[in-house]
């Protein structure tokens, strides 16, 4: 099977391949302090074995249907941007979970919204999803200003919807429905 690609605007997000993950590595270590308060992964520990790991799982997850995780590098450059994917797949419901995470030296220049636009699209479009939503720690606002750019509807504030650093958080619940 030919893997997926997904090119929109000036990014492509793609199935990470083994080869990504020393430049996957540095991306982690170099984004701690903006992305490690929000995704515990993203640590000072974080080793090419855990990049390696992940990729494997990605790719056993997008072969069962459960999450299509994707690197997302630039179309010009081909430089590693960061992440981004759709996850927590209810096939029943026919909805998901989208996430995203941009690289320190790429944040503030529309990556993450892009990713949230060429994802959606996929999801609706490919896979037959109905409803998408994007949950955000109460206090990311970052990730919180991502989501207003890219035209998403805030919903509420889920009480404990998160599990972060050993405890529960309240977390601003965002939707993405076919237009």
């Amino acid at each position: 099977m030919e893997s997926q690609r997904i090119i929109f605007s000036d990014i492509i997000l793609r199935e990470y391949s083994d080869s990504d993950a020393e430049e996957f590595t540095n991306a982690i270590l170099e984004s701690v302090e903006s992305v490690g308060h929000w995704m515990p992964w993203c640590s000072r520990e974080y080793t090419v074995s855990d990049a390696l790991q992940w990729f494997s799982d990605c790719r056993k997850k997008e072969t069962a249907g459960a999450a299509y995780e994707y690197g997302v590098f630039s179309l010009s450059t081909g430089k590693f941007l960061g992440g981004a994917g759709l996850n927590a797949l209810q096939h029943q419901y026919k909805l998901c979970n989208l996430g995203y995470w941009v690289r320190q030296t790429a944040q503030r220049q529309g990556v993450a919204s892009k990713c949230v636009q060429a994802l959606s699209h996929y999801a609706f479009h490919q896979l037959g999803l109905h409803r998408i939503e994007i949950v955000v720690a109460v206090g990311n606002t970052a990730s919180e200003r991502v989501a207003v750019k890219a035209g998403v509807v805030h919903e509420c504030i889920a009480r404990n919807r998160l599990y972060l650093n050993g405890a529960p958080m309240p977390a601003h619940v965002f939707s993405l429905v076919p237009s």
